[in-house]
């Protein structure tokens, strides 16, 4: 079981080079941040730019895996992300991992101006989307005409520090989601914030999450692949916060998602007066003491 941490791109990189150095040193496995323009109730306050911070991040770490979790095509193009991603594996000698998944109908699914995307369209434009930037993160030149996306011999040289090329973890709880985690994917993300009206239980979260693993190792018998193959991993987010309470409650959650067969747990960096605030000595303490009681 990992532990790894989502540090929200909300901090000017005076305050903030030294949280994503924390985070190393209290030796989380990764650390995160979310690829939005802007993002639900910090929509007015401030928020940086994902890939530069991650660049910055890049630099001012050393061990400490670092990613988006995640990114989607809501205002992105294959070409383009794929040069980000191929020059963040340079920065920080291959230590960037794409959590990666379809979007949904938020702030930066118009943000471009144009229409809100059907459902269909939307798992439509993924599945064309993943092919392609797996495709551009291989090779030296790329061309493809899609009926969404284009690539007109799209150079990328030297390619992902990572070969064949850099991990990619992507966020599926739907059929089609789930057979490109499957075919494309070095690990599977989810959470329960998306379909949850306030808090959860802890039992509910675990049922739901069980339901969904078993939807996951149906995916990979149909594309003729073990689902032990994959990360399996889980963003804890505003709901529920009993695990965030105390070590004790850290480790008694982590171990039942350890038993589903959870992977990786990814907890969000305390945020005072928002939606992720909590005790910051206990979240200390989870990455130390919790982990250390969790291994035994």
């Amino acid at each position: 079981m990992l532990l790894s941490t989502i540090i929200l791109p909300i901090y000017p990189w005076r305050d903030g080079r030294a949280i994503w150095q924390r985070a190393e040193e209290l030796g989380f496995h990764a650390a995160y941040t979310y690829d939005h323009l802007s993002w639900r109730t910090f929509r007015d306050r401030p928020w940086f730019g994902t890939m530069p911070t991650l660049a910055a991040a890049a630099t001012a770490t050393e061990t400490i895996r670092l990613g988006t979790m995640v990114t989607n095509p809501n205002f992105r193009h294959p070409v383009t992300l794929a040069k980000d991603l191929m020059t963040l594996d340079d920065l920080s000698d291959g230590r960037i991992t794409l959590g990666i998944g379809a979007g949904g109908g938020g702030f930066d699914a118009t943000v471009l101006g144009n229409e809100l995307w059907s459902p269909r369209e939307r798992a439509d434009r993924f599945g064309e989307f993943l092919p392609l930037l797996s495709a551009l993160l291989q090779q030296d030149a790329t061309t493809s005409h899609g009926a969404y996306y284009t690539a007109v011999e799209a150079r990328n040289i030297p390619g992902c520090v990572q070969k064949p090329r850099i991990p990619f973890y992507v966020a599926a709880t739907g059929r089609r989601g789930l057979r490109l985690a499957a075919q494309y994917g070095q690990g599977w993300v989810t959470d329960l914030d998306a379909t949850s009206i306030g808090d959860i239980s802890v039992d509910e979260g675990l049922r739901v999450v069980e339901a969904r693993l078993e939807k996951l190792s149906a995916a990979c018998e149909a594309a003729g692949r073990d689902v032990t193959e994959l990360d399996k991993v889980i963003i804890h987010g505003s709901s529920p916060e009993y695990p965030l309470t105390s070590v004790d409650a850290f480790v008694d959650w982590a171990g039942r998602h350890s038993e589903l067969g959870i992977t990786e747990l990814v907890l969000h960096w305390p945020v005072p007066n928002s939606v992720y605030a909590s005790d910051a000595v206990v979240f200390e303490k989870i990455a130390t003491d919790g982990m250390t009681q969790l291994r035994r």
